[in-house]
Order: structure tokens, then C-alpha cells, then sequence
């Protein structure tokens, strides 16, 4: 694909939902930030990620599926998504999804995610894209804690000690 045919792409990272496949709020308001962005962004396309994983996705079909049918429910014709990226961790969101990107030649990307995550989603994917020329924007979710269905606040302690341990882990290679 030409960089005219595709003038960017939208990553709507994963985020837990039930044993039986219902997204769970911070996966459905991530879904609606990227559906806003999509409707302001013509001709981008769309990155889904999520595959399976004990802490997100214990269900028969992978993460990505639900999202799928969550946004073409929505209104998101199928051919907008590029790709459902099997990944199980932030990391492999960011990997995975980059072959997808660098197949279609394109100059932007945008991730969507959570607030919450933001910090340590951005490190991720600007390290990961690091030898590319390509853009990475963020559009953040904003999480309700009294409807997101977890503790906010261990979720954000996580997400600090997470990214400290992965900025200590690459400073030591």
C-alpha cells in the first residue's frame, strides 16, 4: 500500500473483558475514543490488539475479536480494520502492530488508550518506533473510577512500577 492510499493508522490497544467475551468499561471507552478519532481522521485505518492472556482475556476468542465486533456494531465498516495483533502485554501491542504499520508505508500513527496508561504506553511504543520516522500521536480515554469495574488506584501504582522496572530493564542492557 502507498503512503496516498493510507494516510495513517489508529491503535486501539486491548484492555480486559469477561470470560464470556463482554468488554468491560475501560476496553469499550478506549473503542469510543478510537471511533471519535476514526470519524475525524478520513482514510485512516484501524490496528486492534489483544489476543489472549490470564489478566485480560481468559475467553475462547481473542481480545481483538470483541473489539472488532464492538466497533463494526458501532458503525466501523470492516474493511477500516487492518488487523487484529495478537498480542498478550503492552509490549507486544507496540511490536506486533509495527509490522502492520510498516507494510502500509504510512507517516502517523495514533494509539489509543486509557489515561492511566498512558505513560507507560508512550515509552513503549516511542522506543519501539525509535528507528522509523514515523509520528505517534496519543488520544487518551478518560477512566471513571467509580465505573472502570477495578482499583484505579493499584492499576496506577502498577502502571508506575511497571514502567520504572522497563526503563531500569533497557538502561541495563
Amino acid at each position: 500500500m502507498s503512503k496516498q492510499s493510507i494516510p495513517g493508522i489508529i491503535i486501539i490497544l486491548g484492555s480486559p473483558n469477561s470470560e464470556e467475551g463482554e468488554l468491560y468499561p475501560v476496553a469499550r471507552q478506549r473503542c469510543e475514543k478510537g471511533i471519535q478519532e476514526y470519524l475525524n481522521k478520513p482514510g485512516w485505518k484501524i490496528i486492534l490488539t489483544g489476543g489472549f492472556g490470564e489478566h485480560f482475556n481468559r475467553s475462547k476468542k481473542p481480545h481483538a475479536f470483541y473489539l472488532q465486533n464492538y466497533l463494526m456494531e458501532r458503525g466501523i465498516a470492516p474493511e477500516v480494520i487492518l488487523d487484529l495483533v495478537m498480542s498478550t502485554n503492552t509490549l507486544e501491542d507496540a511490536s506486533l502492530s509495527k509490522q502492520t504499520v510498516l507494510k502500509c508505508n504510512v507517516e502517523d500513527i495514533l494509539v489509543v488508550t486509557s489515561d492511566f496508561h498512558y505513560n507507560r504506553a508512550r515509552y513503549i511504543f516511542e522506543s519501539e518506533y525509535a528507528d522509523t520516522n514515523i509520528s505517534i500521536q496519543f488520544s487518551l480515554s478518560d477512566t471513571d473510577e467509580s465505573s472502570c469495574g477495578f482499583d484505579l488506584k493499584g492499576q496506577m501504582e502498577h502502571e508506575k512500577n511497571s514502567l520504572s522496572l522497563l526503563k531500569e530493564r533497557i538502561e541495563n542492557k
